[in-house]
């Protein structure tokens, strides 16, 4: 045993730097986190506001993670990367900062309600301080023609308010600089009893023959060590990561865990399961005004299948009208090597390849002039209905575990990612926008029924990287976690990230998370006090 500490936390991500900036304002404890990626400050795009496309494209700040082939999606396999430096995916992220709606909160367990969890998101915000972007020609054209399709302008998307409105949203941005949970929580505020330990690989849990966490086998540093855990571990790594993580330690389905050579502590089937994210497809439109436009700025919301199984008012998609000048060329190389080169060669010198061509395809005048002048209208399944899992794929905690997301195994999720589509043209053609006279490039005019368009959803989507719902909270003994995120049939052990949510709201993941952070060290530390 190397040290111990009051309070571990696995993961400094958006949620688990909340949850360790939180524990650490009580001075008499000592709060250790550990991180498997970088130090932000090795990596300035991180910290930057403009530098959010480089990060995406920065394979050193990110989880190199695929899916298992997905049947309803041409066998393809998905990049379900995320964040792997101080501060996570809220440091790689477009820096979207949405709470969601009423109804997504109504979904939730008793105490997690919408009216419960506003004070938190407030206290959030005291030190987020997230805000909008100011307005340009582009993104009011695209308001416009959204509200010529049935869309409400809304002054404040975070009023818990998402049917059928279009507005600004809040980002988690100061100046020129990207306001991250890390930076907010935790190296603003730098308190001397909190250490934040990066390039550290967590092992397992260690637990006392009464189930008790005590301690974490870790890497770091060439070196395998050992942390004492005084009062708790919080499991923030994600809801990738953190399923994986109880596995190894030995919790979840039991025949999954000796099949890994592992012998259960705590037979638990319900983690790894009810895996759920928004997929989503982007169309493109070539128009002939300038896309004056840096960053994806706008959010909106539409209930697009009226007859889905969802509360009346409750939106059931989101669109992203996402100005391609902004960062076309790192979208491009992020995502283009995992859709064309096969697994065996995703590693090798291909990947490269791909992207220093791309490199110079946008140094060419022409390339940059058409460039400027595309845009994307993103489709997002809000509330997706498919569910899928997190497996392990072996007891070394280097080998990935097997992801399956299940993306389009309910036939409604495709059906209203279609009916998404269609809408999403009539609004290329609508309001401002039709002035600009776009012309679509994807899907394409050849691409109109609805067979031919749930065919090239299947080939062209990918993840929105909202992954939820691995070790979902709830108040019946079923659920994996209760509603104060402590991990049932052990002791000292919390989840404190996505991983609990048992249904996504219809926004982006990166708020609720944080207030999932938050929460798990408000309870941590009431239930220390008594």
């Amino acid at each position: 045993m190397n040290d111990t500490f009051d309070y571990v936390v696995l993961g400094g991500g958006s949620a688990g730097c909340v949850a360790a900036g939180e524990l650490a304002r009580d001075s008499s404890v000592r709060v250790l986190v550990l991180e498997a990626g970088p130090a932000a400050e090795d990596h300035p795009e991180t910290l930057s506001a403009e530098g959010y496309k480089y990060a995406f494209a920065n394979d050193a700040v990110m989880w190199e993670r695929f899916t298992v082939p997905q049947r309803h999606s041409g066998d393809q396999r998905f990049f379900v990367g995320t964040g792997s430096v101080s501060g996570g995916s809220g440091s790689v992220n477009g820096m979207v900062y949405t709470r969601g709606a009423v109804q997504d909160y109504a979904q939730w367990p008793e105490g997690w309600r919408w009216a419960d969890v506003v004070p938190d998101f407030e206290r959030l915000e005291a030190t987020l301080r997230p805000r909008r972007r100011p307005p340009t020609r582009w993104s009011e054209a695209c308001i416009s023609a959204a509200v010529a399709n049935g869309f409400r302008r809304a002054d404040d998307l975070n009023d818990g308010d998402l049917g059928n409105v279009i507005g600004y949203e809040w980002m988690s941005y100061e100046g020129d600089r990207r306001r991250s949970s890390y930076v907010a929580f935790v190296k603003d505020a730098a308190a001397p009893n909190l250490v934040f330990r990066n390039g550290a690989r967590v092992h397992r849990i260690v637990f006392d023959e009464g189930k008790r966490a005590i301690a974490v086998e870790y890497e770091w540093e060439g070196a395998r060590r050992q942390v004492g855990i005084g009062r708790e571990v919080l499991l923030a790594a994600g809801a990738l990561e953190t399923p994986k993580l109880l596995m190894l330690s030995g919790i979840g389905p039991g025949q999954g865990l000796r099949a890994c050579g592992i012998t259960p502590l705590l037979e638990a089937p319900a983690i790894g399961q009810n895996l759920h994210d928004h997929p989503n497809v982007p169309l493109f439109f070539v128009s002939r005004g300038h896309v004056d436009c840096q960053y994806p700025q706008l959010y909106s919301f539409h209930r697009t299948r009226q007859d889905a199984d969802l509360p009346e008012g409750q939106s059931d998609t989101c669109y992203v009208f996402w100005p391609a000048p902004s960062a076309m060329k790192q979208a491009m190389q992020r995502m283009l090597p995992g859709k064309v080169l096969p697994p065996g060669l995703y590693d090798g010198p291909l990947k490269s390849a791909i992207r220093g061509s791309l490199d110079l395809a946008f140094g060419i005048g022409a390339v940059n002039r058409i460039v400027d002048h595309l845009y994307g209208i993103v489709v997002i399944l809000g509330k997706p209905q498919s569910r899928g899992s997190v497996r392990l794929g072996g007891a070394d905690p280097k080998t990935p575990a097997i992801v399956d997301p299940a993306y389009f195994s309910e036939a409604g999720d495709m059906q209203t990612m279609v009916e998404g589509i269609k809408l999403a043209r009539r609004m290329s053609k609508s309001g401002g926008l039709g002035a600009w006279r776009s012309q679509e490039l994807m899907p394409g005019p050849w691409n109109q029924s609805d067979e031919a368009l749930a065919k090239w959803v299947g080939k062209n989507a990918i993840t929105t990287y909202h992954f939820a719902g691995t070790a979902k909270m709830g108040a019946s003994p079923s659920a994996p976690v209760d509603t104060r995120l402590r991990l049932r049939g052990v002791t000292g052990v919390r989840i404190a990230d996505a991983s609990v949510v048992p249904f996504t709201p219809v926004s982006a993941m990166n708020a609720p998370s944080m207030l999932v952070g938050l929460r798990a060290a408000k309870y941590a530390l009431q239930d220390a006090a008594g």
